[in-house]
């Protein structure tokens, strides 16, 4: 890759790319034989990083990665990968009291005890798409295991879950939304449907109703991120483009699952907020979605993560799915084609975690775990595409 951008042009086959260049590269990168759980860090020159830590965040997220994988290619190495991951979840990241600790030192031992509702929405997610991959059924067993410790350990009286079993401040709307997600999977992956809705569907419409009640800045309807104990939100709380399109994506899945046309509106305020302030419009720039904007909309920092884009992906892709909106296509199309100019290599499926303003690459390390953003972001869009 050059200082400035890859020269490589997005694949024509997205899942083809997937499968045989992305995840076995990921699965070489993040497994290594004889060694417990999975890498956590890529050191900018892409050898990885020495730091003997592993997180459940990671594990979560790397599962539904490999699983995932195992859906696209049976025949590829994602479910053995995936595994490996989960027996290492089991063994390792779970705490015999109940719930699963935030980090381990490298011989499995716990570094951070407290469990993290982020790290357990991802718990949940990846068992979720594990079990769609390999059918074991201990996985939507451990699942529903995880959720009721979550209900009863970190449920809030001011609504929602609490951040972790320490109640660290601020509260975010970040991991209610993963949480979502999880609970779309786990009730697809249970039979559950909009006509007979179980146990983790009607867990995702509390979740919806918490979005509505707290999240939303009635202003201009744009998306809160942070909050104190009793939901109100943080002086100058930033807005997160990324976060705007990832709802959007979940809140059109939720319609697709459950029926309910409420969440229409609340989408579209996002959307419509994150395309007008989120995105770099500056014509001497490219138009890539920044990594944080303020409540009117103004940068707060002019960096662009990878992960903002391909949320953006994600949401286009269900706009035109779902809505059939040709610009959302045009957009698609555009910020797939920028992922692989400014952060990915199409030749070897590495990628850069973050560019400046013009695209220009920053130097910094790439958390492994990222892969959860590219991977499901690039399924969509090759799902879209057929």
């Amino acid at each position: 890759m050059s200082d400035s951008s890859t020269t490589a042009a997005a694949p024509r086959d997205l899942r083809q790319w997937l499968n045989q260049i992305a995840l076995p590269s990921f699965a070489r990168i993040a497994v290594h034989p004889g060694e417990e759980g999975y890498v956590e860090f890529l050191a900018p020159d892409f050898t990885v990083d020495p730091r003997p830590r592993k997180s459940t965040l990671s594990t979560g997220r790397l599962i539904y990665c490999f699983s995932h994988a195992a859906v696209l290619d049976p025949k590829g190495p994602g479910l053995a990968a995936a595994r490996h991951g989960v027996d290492y979840l089991l063994t390792r990241c779970a705490n015999p009291a109940g719930g699963f600790y935030r980090s381990l030192n490298a011989d499995g031992s716990p570094l951070d005890a407290k469990a993290d509702l982020g790290d357990l929405g991802f718990v949940l997610f990846g068992l979720g798409w594990y079990h769609r991959a390999s059918g074991d059924k201990r996985a939507l067993e451990v699942a529903e295991t995880t959720m009721r410790f979550i209900e009863k350990h970190l449920a809030s009286p001011a609504g929602g879950f609490l951040e972790d079993t320490v109640s660290t401040l601020p509260r975010r709307q970040n991991p209610h939304m993963h949480l979502l997600e999880a609970c779309h999977v786990l009730a697809e992956e249970s039979g559950e449907t909009a006509a007979k809705p179980g146990a983790w569907l009607k867990r995702a419409k509390t979740l919806i109703e918490l979005l509505k009640a707290k999240f939303i800045d009635p202003a201009n309807g744009s998306l809160i991120e942070q909050f104190d104990a009793d939901w109100v939100a943080k002086p100058g709380a930033i807005r997160e483009p990324g976060s705007h399109f990832e709802w959007v994506w979940a809140l059109l899945h939720h319609r697709r699952l459950t029926g309910d046309d409420s969440v229409l509106p609340i989408a579209e305020g996002f959307y419509r907020f994150a395309v007008a302030h989120g995105i770099d419009s500056d014509k001497n720039q490219p138009p890539l979605a920044f990594d944080a904007i303020d409540g009117t909309g103004k940068p707060v920092t002019t960096t662009k993560l990878m992960w903002p884009q391909t949320e953006a992906v994600k949401a286009f892709a269900a706009r035109v799915e779902f809505l059939g909106d040709k610009d959302a296509k045009t957009r698609l199309d555009a910020m797939v084609a920028a992922l692989f100019q400014y952060y990915v290599d199409a030749k070897t499926g590495l990628f850069t975690n973050q560019v400046e303003r013009d695209g220009s690459k920053r130097i910094v390390e790439m958390p492994v775990r990222v892969l959860y953003h590219l991977e499901l972001a690039l399924a969509e869009a090759a799902r879209l595409h057929g």
